[in-house]
């Protein structure tokens, strides 16, 4: 099968979050089962590893031109490659849109021209595949910077030379993020007003790329089932749960993976003592007693330790950590805190540590070395999320040893298994639970940690159950293949692009 996977960001070369990680490890995983796997990206240039690797970029000699409104933006494909793998990469060159120091913003705020960076972005993607004459069965958009390729292949190319067999999957990695422009911003897409309408691409008199994705797309992904069941709610659906109602025919959620050649612990360089399910019990603690000597915490094994590396936002649950952390240093435990985020939260934790230094250590900022200590030495993982999409540390946490504390929402909920008696005896249990979004039943989770802590012999059980779940990106890309081959057996839909009414109360002027 040939696959074009577009993405706004994709790591080593650049990265803000999960977007990063999934679109590599995809493109990774469908590569290395056979697949033509063609995964395409902005060249920006200021991040630091595309500044100490530009010996490894090569300039292809594509030249493309590209229109965006009323004028013709220039961009170059250079292309580069995934060490020990056989994945094509091609980056998207122009200046003007990417060699910046931000990806989407400057500490000011969103970039202004972000419509018009990603209007040429998804028209670059488009004709990149047509110069390289790739032509896929499947193009992947990603999230709102992308959303507007599933439009342009179904109003532009569908049927056209190269795209005869060219089906569109659009994956919502987060709902809440949605590319909202001014309604004039249409006049860049290069597409008729009378798609500007409440069907398909503007909402609230806004275009709205995420919503162009999610219409004209032939298949829709998500990144867990349980967000996928939740976005077509009105507490979920973030004012688009009626669209997705409306495709729910035409959605599916897909759990994301585990990229095990970074997240091994039994062979992670950045760890003292690598373990797995077998030796955990001897050299897990040895990565505990080096966490706590490098935050300055006391060496505590009565103690158990709550790690959490995360944005320090209302969606990471910060709100209940911060309604209840008198409570929680009043406990026998201890929690390091690594990630930047609300000024608010920042201030907060740093004075929780000032305060209390041998419970509490608070690292602003980020550090991959200590992301992967804090997950192999603590013992229990802090996810309280308000939402979820799909959430990658509690899968890091399950192959760390680490128990995950989570709320039961989006992927959290498909991949944690509550810690119960039943569970306890059938060998299922993997974390702890809750429900119900308070600082109450948050603490009541926390004391529930506390009490499996003591009892040894349950703890060890917890702990070798999640060891053993298989988070492994193979398991993740046989589900995303199972779909593109279902949704290449579907004749092309008859889309809202052909559906839609061109009455004057559904179209922009």
């Amino acid at each position: 099968m040939r696959i074009v996977l577009a993405s706004s960001e994709a790591v080593p070369w650049s990265k803000t979050g999960g977007l990063a990680d999934v679109s590599t490890a995809l493109a990774k995983s469908l590569a290395a089962v056979g697949h033509d796997v063609t995964l395409v990206v902005p060249y920006h240039r200021q991040t630091e590893f595309v500044r100490d690797h530009k010996e490894e970029i090569h300039n292809s000699g594509v030249q493309l031109r590209i229109p965006v409104g009323t004028k013709t933006v220039l961009g170059t494909v250079f292309w580069t490659h995934v060490p020990s793998s056989n994945l094509r990469v091609l980056l998207i060159d122009q200046p003007e849109y990417f060699d910046r120091a931000g990806l989407y913003q400057s500490p000011s705020g969103d970039y202004s021209d972000n419509c018009e960076r990603f209007v040429f972005f998804s028209r670059a993607v488009v004709s990149t595949i047509e110069h390289l004459v790739l032509r896929p069965h499947i193009v992947h958009a990603n999230d709102w910077q992308t959303g507007l390729a599933p439009a342009l292949i179904e109003l532009e190319k569908r049927g056209a030379p190269g795209f005869e067999d060219t089906r569109s999957i659009f994956t919502i990695h987060n709902l809440a993020f949605q590319g909202w422009f001014p309604a004039d911003a249409m006049k860049l897409t290069g597409l008729d007003w009378k798609h500007f309408n409440w069907q398909q691409m503007e909402c609230h008199n806004q275009l709205n790329l995420l919503k162009t994705g999610i219409a004209f797309a032939d298949f829709l992904t998500t990144v867990s089932p349980t967000y996928a069941k939740e976005i077509q709610t009105p507490e979920f659906g973030c004012g688009l749960h009626e669209l997705l109602e409306h495709r729910r025919d035409d959605l599916v959620g897909i759990l994301n993976g585990v990229d095990t050649d970074t997240w091994c612990p039994e062979s992670d360089p950045f760890l003292p003592s690598n373990f797995n399910a077998d030796n955990f019990a001897a050299n897990k603690p040895i990565c505990k007693s080096h966490l706590q000597d490098r935050l300055g915490l006391p060496d505590r094994p009565d103690a158990p330790l709550f790690g959490m590396v995360s944005r320090m936002t209302d969606q990471k649950g910060l709100d209940l950590i911060t309604e209840v952390a008198q409570k929680l240093v009043e406990q026998n435990l201890q929690i390091a805190f690594l990630g930047t985020g609300n000024e608010r939260y920042e201030w907060m934790l740093r004075e929780l540590a000032r305060k209390h230094p041998d419970k509490v250590s608070t690292t602003i900022g980020f550090d991959e070395r200590l992301a992967h200590q804090i997950e192999a030495g603590s013992d229990f993982y802090l996810m309280p999320s308000r939402y979820e999409p799909c959430g990658l540390n509690q899968m890091y946490s399950l192959a760390y040893g680490t128990v995950p504390l989570v709320r039961a929402v989006g992927g959290l909920a498909d991949s944690v298994v509550d810690t119960n008696v039943d569970s306890i005896a059938n060998g299922t249990a993997t974390g702890i639970v809750f429900r119900k979004y308070d600082g109450g039943t948050f603490f009541d989770a926390v004391s529930r940690c506390l009490k499996l802590y003591q009892d040894p012999t349950n703890h060890h059980k917890v702990i070798r159950a999640g060891m053993r779940y298989d988070s492994t990106w193979s398991r993740s890309a046989n589900e995303y293949l199972a779909t593109y081959e279902n949704t290449l057996k579907r004749r092309p839909r008859t889309s809202l692009a052909t559906r839609v009414t061109e009455s004057k109360d559904h179209v922009a002027p």
